[in-house]
């Protein structure tokens, strides 16, 4: 009679789809043997999900206050108006499900489309850290487009990926949109209101080809409103798109356990055009190369990074970079008319230690590579003095294996400065200053103060000012307003 049955299940789960576009699934109060088609006949587990083909329309409700382990793949797509949608279900607690390393992820969307995840939480730790685990992880492989995939309101915590970004790190959200074979890309991508933390290496992470000769980058991508705390690597990181959205966004806490070798930063472009910035809050980054708050970097073109707010980062306020020793080819087509506009900077570069790389360093901006049309504008810089050992650099210009940077404008931006800073300019001569507010005179810098005038303020109220910006900007302080451990 059990073998009977158990035919059945098979037969029933293994072959086609329920009947129902409801599955249940409640860990407390479930039993694997139900229909899973009502919350009175609710499944228990992960492991009859794993068996069923999802019809366009499908959702899958977990049931608050459950807690699974396992992992789920999503191998099939909705279609427009009838999206596939796995949610939570009832009062309480998010629903939890552990991938304790069973599997690279967690959850997996498999070039799908038409998919909304809500308010599920999410962990994925090994007994050990291992390259490439994910939280979740979304593919677009040889795939065609994919239409509409919405993330939000999600908690995704606890991934213990490498922390070397090329061994392949980790992520707890990665977007890999490769097509060899079939263009792919992802159009409408939207990431929402999640909570992310003590996820090692990075936060939100996208992958693609930096070929210029097959560019077919994602389109109409938002990322919006994410709280991403304790997150050593990179925050949020748009690799392969074109128009993305990036806002309201708060990074900080970043915890110092990189090792020496590693470069990270808190929201950044590579190898995607016309991304734009604004709105976000970044504090408290310290990789041990970089870890400024925000970077335009190479490949990348008509980058826009305003109305944004800047903290206590080790590296500084921001990075504009390109490599030279790749310039010019099809994966390099430069960083081309940067925008940095309208943001405020308090207390970034403050590095307490020397780097492996060039000992003491942490301009507020570092400028370096053959970066083209770089125009910095009506930004607030505000640097309390610094410590002895701390590097006192606000525009440091380099060389990143090839041509220098080409026409930097400083313009119209406010320095607020109460120790002894300076610039190094390296002798370059195509970086104008016109139009600037100082608060001092630099040291050991040539500035036609004419253009740019000096006006002493002896006590600095960084308070008002910071104020002032965030009420006009709406940038506000985010709560942690999760019910997760």
């Amino acid at each position: 009679m059990k073998k009977l049955i158990l035919l059945l299940l098979v037969i029933l789960f293994g072959c086609s789809s329920l009947d129902s576009y409801n599955i249940y699934i409640d860990s407390n109060e479930g039993d694997d043997n139900n229909l899973g088609n009502s919350k009175q006949s609710a499944w228990a587990t992960l492991v009859n999900l794993d068996k069923t083909k999802l019809k366009p329309g499908t959702t899958i409700h977990l049931k608050a206050n459950s807690e699974f382990n396992g992992f789920i793949e999503i191998n099939d797509s909705g279609t427009e108006g009838n999206p596939i949608i796995l949610k939570s279900y009832g009062d309480g607690k998010k629903p939890i499900i552990n991938g304790n390393g069973e599997k690279k992820y967690t959850i997996l969307l498999n070039n799908v489309e038409q998919i909304t995840i809500d308010g599920i939480e999410i962990t994925n730790k090994g007994t050990q850290r291992l390259e490439a685990r994910t939280g979740l992880t979304i593919l677009a492989e040889n795939s065609g487009d994919l239409n509409n995939i919405v993330v939000q309101n999600m908690v995704i915590r606890d991934v213990n990926g490498s922390l070397v970004k090329s061994d392949g790190g980790g992520s707890a959200i990665l977007i890999r949109k490769f097509g060899e074979k079939i263009k792919s890309r992802i159009n409408g991508l939207q990431i929402l209101n999640n909570h992310i933390y003590r996820t090692e290496r990075n936060a939100i992470n996208f992958r693609a080809s930096a070929n210029r000769d097959k560019w077919y980058p994602n389109l109409n991508v938002i990322v919006k409103n994410n709280l991403i705390e304790k997150v050593p690597g990179d925050g949020i990181v748009i690799f392969g798109c074109d128009g993305a959205i990036v806002e309201n966004n708060t990074l900080r806490d970043f915890p110092d356990i990189l090792p020496d070798t590693e470069a990270a930063a808190g929201i950044w472009p590579f190898s995607s055009d016309n991304t734009i910035i604004q709105f976000n809050e970044v504090s408290g980054h310290k990789a041990k190369w970089d870890a400024q708050g925000y970077d335009s970097d190479w490949n990348s073109v008509g980058t826009i990074i305003q109305n944004n707010y800047s903290h206590d980062n080790y590296g500084g306020f921001v990075l504009v970079c390109n490599a030279g020793a790749s310039y010019g080819e099809k994966i390099n087509v430069g960083t081309v008319n940067t925008i940095i506009r309208n943001n405020l900077s308090i207390n970034d570069g403050i590095r307490p230690y020397p780097t492996s790389r060039r000992g003491v360093f942490s301009p507020t901006f570092h400028i370096t590579g053959p970066v083209e049309n770089t125009h910095i504008h009506d930004n607030i810089i505000i640097i309390p003095k610094k410590n002895p050992n701390v590097d006192n650099t606000i525009v440091r210009i380099d060389n990143w294996g090839g041509p220098w940077p080409m026409k930097t404008t400083f313009e119209n931006n406010e320095f607020y400065i109460e120790g002894n800073m300076k610039n190094q300019l390296r002798e370059r001569k195509n970086i104008e200053f016109i139009g600037n507010f100082f608060s001092k005179e630099l040291v050991e810098t040539e500035m036609d103060y004419l253009k740019n005038p000096i006006s002493k303020i002896e006590n600095i109220d960084i308070e008002l000012i910071k104020n002032k910006f965030l009420q006009e900007n709406k940038i506000y302080p985010k709560k942690n307003l999760y019910n997760s451990k």
